[in-house]
């Protein structure tokens, strides 16, 4: 079955990518504090015990129409696909035409959905050695390799039970719809001190390596300064090679593979707690949502290939100095968008999103959509003429988790509470 909950659209708030914020931001409309919400009776989805069969996916489009967009003209609602999910933390496809959805779990379970209905069997289960107890631990996300239809390779991210991180390899088996447990491989671990800022994202780039998000180690202000040092892989984007090499190698253009006292495996520095970014391969930027201190939450997007970029933290939050109180941007990635704390229009930690590429809805070709945790705020982030401008578009009322993507590059949103939906945008 499938279900739809309806949102107003809230007012155009055009923000341009130069404004720079000030510790008193301008006075914004006032919004209501839910939108209306029509909220079906269902029953428990069914689960399927059959195999699933290999279909061919539409390719979605490969280029950014050349109309101007302005997604705030829209209404938006969310079409309930699945329900009954634990905590979950991630969803994504494996790129092999079967139009399956995995959503990951907390607590360590991986799940199939197909056709709107969940397998009766998880396709992984790592329970036993995952440690969930922080509410920023856990099972945090699964990559599928770029050529996974062919090798069945699939990667994990996840806190054991001392609470550092893991990045493991797995294999499916036989089965299309389970994966080995045996196989995994241990590819990478992070001490962790503190149980929060995790990070946790894994994402093949359009280059074929395996980038991993993680935060600065936890504990207010960045106290280890991980987020501005090289020695240490906390506060990072990293970049690694997971088809040469035991367990892995280092790509030869990696920034500071040749620099003394710095870490190989570095890509980007910089960052508190990058939670979620992603890669839009059609105009090869990276965007990665940077959840934010005391006072903002940052969107950042850079050219995908542009190595070695410091993202501020912790001198900076957004666009304000942090530590020191005055510091200088200069050689900082400045965000394209930034919303306050302690604001009906704000929240208290961004949710990233996803760039629409899909066939269903042409209208929001080449738009990035995120979301606040706390609030339940919307937002699109999109270019017209070079000019980058964000808007808030609607208040969901969910706790939004992880944005995820289709074959067909449609997009879906992960509530705390359990449900999988389906964004939908009309006029």
């Amino acid at each position: 079955m499938r279900y739809t909950i309806w949102f107003i659209v809230l007012g155009t708030i055009a923000l341009t990518a130069c404004t720079v914020a000030s510790n008193n931001p301008t006075a914004q409309p006032t919004l209501p504090p839910t939108a209306p919400v029509v909220t079906p009776t269902v029953s428990t989805p069914t689960v399927l015990a059959t195999p699933v069969p290999i279909q061919p996916s539409v390719d979605p489009p490969t280029s950014t129409p050349t109309a101007a967009i302005d997604p705030t003209t829209l209404t938006y609602s969310l079409e309930k696909i699945a329900d009954n999910f634990r905590r979950p933390t991630h969803l994504t496809n494996a790129g092999d035409g079967s139009r399956r959805l995995f959503v990951v779990e907390q607590e360590g379970q991986i799940w199939v959905i197909y056709d709107g209905q969940r397998l009766s069997e998880p396709f992984l289960d790592l329970r036993a050695q995952v440690g969930s107890r922080g509410n920023e631990q856990g099972l945090l996300s699964i990559a599928f390799h770029p050529q996974f239809a062919n090798n069945g390779r699939f990667f994990v991210n996840y806190t054991d039970r001392n609470g550092d991180t893991v990045v493991a390899e797995y294999r499916v088996s036989t089965d299309p719809n389970r994966a080995d447990p045996a196989s995994g491989r241990e590819l990478l671990r992070i001490a962790q001190p503190a149980a929060n800022h995790n990070g946790g994202l894994l994402l093949f780039g359009p280059d074929g390596y395996l980038y991993i998000g993680t935060g600065d180690g936890g504990g207010a202000g960045d106290p280890l300064d991980a987020g501005q040092r090289l020695d240490t892989l906390l506060g990072k984007l990293l970049r690694i090679d997971v088809d040469n090499g035991q367990p892995y190698t280092i790509p030869a253009d990696n920034p500071f593979l040749n620099r003394n006292g710095a870490l190989p495996e570095i890509w980007a520095y910089g960052l508190r707690n990058p939670w979620r970014f992603t890669f839009d391969a059609v105009d090869n930027i990276l965007f990665i949502a940077d959840v934010g201190q005391n006072a903002w939450e940052e969107v950042n997007a850079v050219p995908a290939n542009a190595a070695g970029l410091n993202y501020g933290w912790r001198l900076m939050e957004g666009e304000q100095c942090y530590r020191p109180a005055t510091c200088d941007p200069s050689g900082l990635v400045m965000p394209v968008a930034v919303y306050p704390h302690d604001s009906a229009i704000g929240g208290c930690s961004v949710t990233g999103g996803e760039v629409y590429r899909g066939i269903r809805q042409p209208a929001l070709i080449g738009v990035y959509f995120y979301a606040d945790f706390c609030t339940g705020n919307l937002w699109a982030l999109w270019r017209n003429t070079g000019e980058w401008r964000h808007a808030l578009v609607a208040r969901l009322n969910l706790q939004t988790t992880s944005f995820g993507l289709d074959e067909d590059g449609e997009i879906y949103l992960l509530d705390r509470a359990g449900g999988v939906y389906r964004l939908v945008a009309g006029d």
